[in-house]
């Protein structure tokens, strides 16, 4: 094996053990051996992505891209940035339709159609969306992965008769996985089933809890710094109702509230305060906070939204959007 090649492996393995920088570095190595390599630029554009750098990500894919117009592994990964953290699922689709042309083996499609799913989810296309998911090919599949994510795109299009034999199965070949337990709970949940969610959301926590976090995490003290500037922001009504000195945070929810039918996932939960001036405090998870934001410059704009979103709602009865008029509430 030759040093580039060398460099280009161990970059993938560390890579996918979460070793952004050991990962970086490899793939800075490759590029200084072949500056021109697609390859060398796709690696590195991955680990920027590990390490929440989605801009610099999607433009060292693009740099992958332009060395090698059939390069569908760089593609594809630039249309996966897009959709997250990026939020911009029209530029996803203009990738994916470029994958299109180029995808040959099975698996390929399904890649491709998943990212779609998700992209015309994100647009609002829900019947768009649903047509797509019901033609994924049927297990089995040649990818163990596929039956949680094909299984995931027939739950959240609302086909759970054929999602449920395919996320049990999923549950089977991917014992660790949060995200698989955390949809087989939303799945019994739906199904009234409220003992078997518990049980799966309790496993998600703490499957999530064994996960290391994000490269760019921050401190518990910055998080904070950064959780109270969002609550500065927010319109004068919403804000009165909460004291910032009853705003708590944590890495994930707790298994007693989740017992209680909390969110694994939930990013922060409101609680009602009686005899007390204001009407609520406030429990903020950082994991889940990051985990939405997907970098560390969205995470500011994360705790923002949600928190304008659920005091509006909870409170108000006034579901908003992060754009909603906020001038109408001071």
């Amino acid at each position: 094996m030759d040093q580039f090649t060398a460099h280009l492996d161990r970059g993938w393995d560390l890579a996918q053990r979460g070793d952004a920088l050991g990962a970086e570095d490899s793939a800075r190595r490759a590029m200084a051996l072949e500056g021109d390599s697609p390859e060398a630029h796709n690696l590195m554009g991955y680990t920027r992505a590990l390490r929440g750098d989605a801009e610099e990500a999607l433009e060292l894919y693009q740099q992958a891209i332009a060395l090698d117009e059939t390069f569908l592994e760089a593609i594809l990964n630039a249309a996966e940035v897009c959709l997250h953290p990026l939020g911009d699922p029209e530029a996803a689709l203009h990738f994916l339709a470029a994958a299109s042309e180029l995808a040959e083996a099975p698996d390929e499609h399904i890649e491709i159609s998943l990212l779609k799913f998700d992209a015309l989810t994100d647009l609002g296309k829900t019947s768009e969306a649903e047509t797509l998911a019901g033609r994924l090919p049927k297990a089995p599949y040649e990818n163990p992965a596929h039956y949680f994510l094909i299984g995931r795109a027939l739950f959240e299009s609302g086909n759970h008769e054929e999602a449920e034999p395919l996320l049990i199965e999923a549950s089977r070949l991917e014992p660790s996985n949060p995200e698989v337990s955390y949809y087989l709970g939303m799945l019994r949940d739906e199904q009234g089933d409220s003992r078997a969610a518990s049980a799966c959301f309790l496993q998600t926590r703490e499957r999530d809890l064994r996960l290391p976090v994000v490269p760019w995490s921050t401190s518990r003290e910055n998080f904070e710094a950064i959780l109270l500037r969002a609550f500065e922001a927010l319109p004068v009504r919403l804000r009165s109702l909460v004291d910032p000195a009853e705003i708590y945070v944590n890495d994930l929810p707790g298994m007693e509230i989740i017992v209680e039918g909390a969110d694994p996932r939930a990013a922060l939960i409101l609680d009602p305060l009686e005899g007390s001036s204001v009407l609520f405090r406030v429990f903020v998870y950082q994991r889940n906070v990051e985990r939405i934001s997907g970098s560390f410059d969205r995470v500011e704009e994360t705790c923002l939204t949600c928190l304008e979103h659920e005091i509006a709602s909870f409170a108000l009865g006034e579901p908003m959007t992060p754009a909603a008029e906020a001038g109408s509430l001071n």
